[in-house]
């Protein structure tokens, strides 16, 4: 350039030095760098950008978890927004400087927790109040459903025809209060759902339909994984449902975990791999699918057979042709699906998150619980035992009646240490007293006042076991 203009005048070339400057500068300002990138030194104030990409995306950090206004944001679809900022001016290492932005923004984003609202849903395209309705104002939240609310969406006929055929009428009632019951942050009914069948019934397509309201606020698990692996229950943390959609049916060893997530209102302690472990809130309900009801090696205490409802489906009919295309529909159905959850939630808030039970199901599940509980069966029997408000017998006779009574009835017992224990609790109920002293024919032992086992009168009269 200096070549081409030594040629000219010393006036003019000077002139066209100073244009080419002033040129120069102007292209300089035209470049619209952002405050987070210094031109000069090409690199990058990590401080400033975060800064600046939560001014434009607002962020919160929850509990290991990235959130926006649309709920879950995921720390791959975090990294893409960032790795797009950064391609027009970092041409190295950009992952590696993505990742410690991400790092960076955990603690700018910090938040102790988000509020966890159970009097609105949060829809896709705003909130609805369950005392005011929707609105299209959106707000921060840890559970957006992934679709839209819909005041005129039309009637869910495949859905309700669908149910029609899975359950008996007054139990779709149920379903319908417990799917709106999953819509909302909360475990105040304290309970959860099993649809128990034969198989070939179609139970898997209401877990479709939960997925297809809930999308990433839910996920599949196994109840006999969340109660063995102590970092399945941290998985949990911030998903409105859990679906084991083909229950095993081995007994529970443990069901210390599940009784606490169904009834959890506090925070407890969660693990994660390779991180310390931490205090977090748990509010996910559990969804079941089996062929026979959950049972535990050994808790048959009322606490875990109250935390449960179990419904039966009604048989597959034998001439019954699967509609292979069910899904498709149900899915064409699921802003319809929304507003029947809706008015499910609204009952059962209005009933005190009192659950509707139909008779059948609970003539069930008294069924089911005397069929897994032993000792229970073995006090509706009769012939091994006589109630008498005055009699005396000690645990080892009672448990001997049990033990013969299990005989007869090719049922296997429970331990005599297990059997003792639960004597203890449920004496009261029986409407017996347990003693820790029982003198009977001179010997001295535990045992209860109020009954006495049938074949020790084989040996001992009456009058002698009655006591003094």
């Amino acid at each position: 350039m200096k070549e081409d203009l030594s040629s000219l005048a010393p006036e003019l070339r000077d002139k066209i030095i100073e244009l080419a400057k002033d040129l120069e500068g102007a292209n300089n300002a035209s470049d619209d760098y952002p405050a987070w990138y210094n031109s000069k030194d090409k690199r990058i104030d990590e401080v400033e950008y975060c800064a600046w990409f939560i001014r434009k995306h607002p962020l919160k950090y929850v509990g290991c978890t990235f959130y926006d206004i649309d709920g879950v944001m995921s720390e791959d679809r975090l990294k893409k927004e960032i790795v797009d900022d950064l391609k027009p001016y970092v041409r190295t290492n950009i992952i590696r400087k993505a990742n410690q932005i991400i790092e960076l923004m955990r603690c700018e984003a910090l938040c102790d927790e988000l509020p966890k609202h159970t009097d609105r849903v949060h829809f896709k395209n705003g909130t609805f109040f369950l005392d005011k309705g929707f609105v299209p104002d959106k707000e921060f939240c840890a559970n957006r459903l992934p679709v839209d609310y819909n005041a005129d969406a039309p009637e869910p006929k495949a859905w309700l025809r669908f149910l029609d055929e899975l359950l008996y009428p007054e139990d779709i009632v149920t379903l319908q209060e417990f799917m709106g019951y999953m819509l909302i942050p909360t475990t105040k009914a304290q309970v959860m759902l099993m649809l128990i069948g034969s198989g070939g019934e179609g139970k898997s397509r209401v877990g479709f339909m939960c997925k297809n309201l809930l999308g990433c606020n839910m996920n599949i698990c196994t109840l006999n994984k969340l109660s063995t692996d102590k970092f399945c229950p941290a998985d949990q943390e911030g998903m409105l449902l859990m679906i084991d959609d083909d229950m095993k049916m081995d007994a529970l060893t443990d069901t210390g975990m599940l009784k606490s997530i169904v009834t959890m209102e506090s925070k407890m302690d969660l693990e994660r791999k390779g991180k310390q472990s931490y205090q977090g809130y748990l509010y996910v309900r559990i969804m079941v699918f089996g062929n026979g009801a959950l049972n535990a090696l050994y808790d048959k205490s009322d606490g875990f057979y109250r935390r449960q409802i179990c419904m039966k489906v009604k048989e597959k009919p034998a001439d019954r042709v699967d509609d292979r295309n069910l899904s498709e529909k149900l899915a064409l159905e699921t802003e319809g699906v929304a507003l029947w959850c809706l008015d499910g939630l609204k009952r059962l808030v209005a009933n005190g998150f009192h659950f509707t039970i139909s008779d059948r199901t609970k003539r069930n599940q008294a069924e089911m619980r005397r069929e897994e509980d032993s000792i229970m069966d073995f006090f509706e029997s009769s012939g091994y035992f006589t109630f008498d408000s005055e009699a005396l017998c000690t645990t080892k006779d009672l448990y001997d009646a049990y033990k013969m009574w299990g005989e007869d009835n090719a049922v296997k017992v429970r331990s005599e240490s297990s059997f003792s224990k639960e004597m203890k609790q449920r004496a009261d109920k029986l409407g017996i007293a347990y003693m820790k002293n029982v003198s009977i024919d001179g010997k001295t032992a535990r045992g209860y006042k109020g009954l006495y086992a049938n074949h020790t009168l084989k040996d001992v009269p009456f009058e002698i076991r009655k006591g003094a």
